[in-house]
Order: C-alpha cells, then sequence, then structure tokens
C-alpha cells in the first residue's frame, strides 16, 4: 500500500482589522467670516437679510436741558396691502404701523418702536392678483378687524405720518380712520430726491439693497421696517437721514401747477419738464416745493408752453395736511 505523507504549514495568527477611525464632525461655516471676505472683494456685493430694530438706544444724543420736547418729533411710519389700486371700490386688508421718537436736530430716531399690524375682512374676496402680490388670503383676514381703539391713539401721539407711497396709502387709510386727516404726511418716495442722491431706483427694495439689505417684501410690517431703517441713514452726501429731509418737507408749502389750456403741440416739452398727464382734469400738471421755485415755474410756462402769449395757469397751494390726500389744498389762477 502507497503511503503518502501531507505536511500542513503552522497557522499564523490573524490580527484582528483596524476599526475605522471616526471622521469629526464637519464644523458649521463661519458665514460671517466668509461674507466679510466676499465684501472685500471687488467683484463681490454682499446682501445681508435686515433685521427689524425694536429699539433704537437711549436718547443720548439729546442734551438734557430740559427743552427735549421742542427737539423731540413722534414719527409713525406705515404701509397697507390691498384688495386693489382704486380708492373708491378696493379695501384695506393689511395696516402695519411703526411709531418711534426722532430728535429733529440729527434725523436720529432714538428709545423704543411701537408696533402695530393687523388684518381686516373686506368684505369681498381677495382678487387672485393681490393674493399673489400680497401672500394675504381670504382665509387669513375671515371676520379680521382692525382695531380702531388702538390705531386712534398711536396716530394721535405722532407729530408725522410718513409712507413710502403717500399718494397711495393715505386716501385708503383716512377713508377707514378720520384721524389720519388731521396729521400732516411725508412721502419717502416723492419728498427725497434719490436720484440726485445717487440711487438707481426708488423702490424700497432697492433703496434697501443699496445699504446692504434684502428682506422679503409686499407684507406690511417687514416693508414699515425697511423703510424705517433706510429713513435713519444719510441720504447720498447730503450729511442729513432721510427722516429728517422728511421732517422738513412736512414743514415746508409746495405748489400744484396744472397748464391748463397749454397747445397740444407743447406735450414733449411738459413731459420732459416733469409734467405729468392727469386723465381726468385733462391737463398737464407737476409740483414744485418753493415760491421761488413756483415763479421760476410760470415763468417758463410762458415762454416755452404759451409763447408768451396771454395764459392763465392754476395753481394749487398744499401743505403736509393735506398733500397726497383726496382734499384739495387752496386753488387760484396764477398768470403765465
Amino acid at each position: 500500500m502507497t503511503q503518502f505523507s501531507l505536511e500542513f504549514d503552522s497557522p499564523q495568527p490573524v490580527e484582528p482589522p483596524t476599526p475605522a477611525k471616526e471622521e469629526a464632525a464637519p464644523q458649521a461655516p463661519n458665514w460671517d467670516q466668509m461674507a466679510r471676505l466676499l465684501a472685500q472683494h471687488a467683484d463681490y456685493r454682499v446682501l445681508r437679510r435686515l433685521v427689524p430694530c425694536l429699539d433704537y438706544g437711549p436718547k443720548s444724543h439729546i442734551p438734557e436741558t430740559g427743552e427735549d420736547d421742542s427737539r423731540v418729533q413722534h414719527v409713525l411710519v406705515l404701509d397697507t396691502e390691498t384688495t386693489g389700486l382704486s380708492h373708491q371700490a378696493d379695501k384695506i386688508i393689511e395696516l402695519a404701523m411703526l411709531l418711534v421718537a426722532v430728535d429733529s436736530a440729527t434725523g436720529l430716531p432714538f428709545g423704543p418702536v411701537d408696533i402695530f399690524e393687523g388684518f381686516e375682512d373686506p368684505g369681498m374676496p381677495i382678487p387672485p392678483v393681490a393674493q399673489e402680490i400680497t401672500g394675504i388670503s381670504d382665509e387669513m383676514v375671515r371676520g379680521q378687524r382692525l382695531d380702531d381703539a388702538t390705531v386712534a391713539a398711536m396716530v394721535a401721539r405722532a407729530n408725522l405720518i410718513v409712507a413710502h407711497n403717500a399718494g397711495f396709502d393715505r386716501p385708503f387709510v383716512e377713508a377707514r380712520f378720520p384721524g389720519f386727516a388731521a396729521k400732516p404726511w411725508a412721502c419717502s418716495f416723492a419728498d427725497i430726491d434719490w436720484k440726485a442722491a445717487g440711487a438707481g431706483s426708488s423702490k424700497l427694495s432697492a433703496l434697501a439693497n443699496d445699504q446692504g439689505w434684502f428682506y422679503d417684501a409686499h407684507r406690511a410690517q417687514v416693508d414699515c421696517h425697511a423703510l424705517l431703517q433706510v429713513l435713519t441713514q444719510p441720504v447720498g452726501d447730503s450729511g442729513t437721514t432721510g427722516l429728517s429731509q422728511l421732517i422738513h418737507a412736512a414743514a415746508q408749502p409746495s405748489y400744484q401747477v396744472r397748464a391748463t389750456g397749454s397747445p397740444f403741440e407743447t406735450k414733449d416739452k411738459l413731459k420732459a419738464r416733469g409734467y405729468r398727464w392727469d386723465a381726468d382734469a385733462k391737463v398737464w400738471s407737476c409740483r414744485v416745493v418753493s415760491e421761488p421755485l413756483l415763479d421760476e415755474e410760470l415763468a417758463w410756462l410762458k415762454e416755452a408752453v404759451y409763447g408768451n402769449r396771454r395764459a392763465q395757469a392754476e395753481v394749487e397751494a398744499l401743505d403736509g395736511l393735506t398733500r397726497y390726500s383726496l382734499r384739495g389744498g387752496t386753488a387760484r389762477v396764477a398768470n403765465a
């Protein structure tokens, strides 16, 4: 019988597998550092989300002379959302207001900001286009009503009402709350020369972008916060804040000039001069902000529009109590 001999190598010890090292948890990005680095590069612009300021701090910049009240103006910033653009047919569905004390000498706010925001059921379906723009649905306003007493109390404390399109907002709120008619108004869109200040646009979102902020527009309260913070900044190289300019503008008279009977062939001259066509009154009109500018405008009309013929333009004197309302000022006929 043939025998075989088999030899096997001794088994070698097997080392257990090395456990995998746990990966360190990734660190959260330092967004502020990244934003600062980007902002230093000429090819990048950094926008930060606007954070509402709820308290502008103590009035340390007002000397304690016992005459503080003469320097303090309480400014109420408001915005409305409505069912549409018609003051006759449409209704308010949201109202927001911010009330803040302002040192009229510096144009700087101080102290806490009083806030009001509320919905109101318009008693009609909100049109789809209004729902799309505002984000407000019928369900959000159903059964809601603005608090008349709270609104009236805030308005009573205000020395000046400010809106970014006062010609739109003022008629709506005056129809709903008569107390607004007794207060002077200023318009941050029309009463500040943003173009001369270097702004590319007078839209509120663009003005906020110029300051390095962005926000979710078309809701009343955030629009108010954005406007207030834009107005706390100096306007261009003027050295004065937007609030300061509006306080001054509200105290000055202005004049609506209507070029009644202007020849049709002068329409391009009028348009280039800044006149707007009033389709209801069928007349070209513009606004000037001082008596000397009024005299200058009438002289221009006489030469450029009426060809030095004897003519008369209509001049309506406006102040902060009537400007941007549907209530007229004092009208007169002026020789041009």
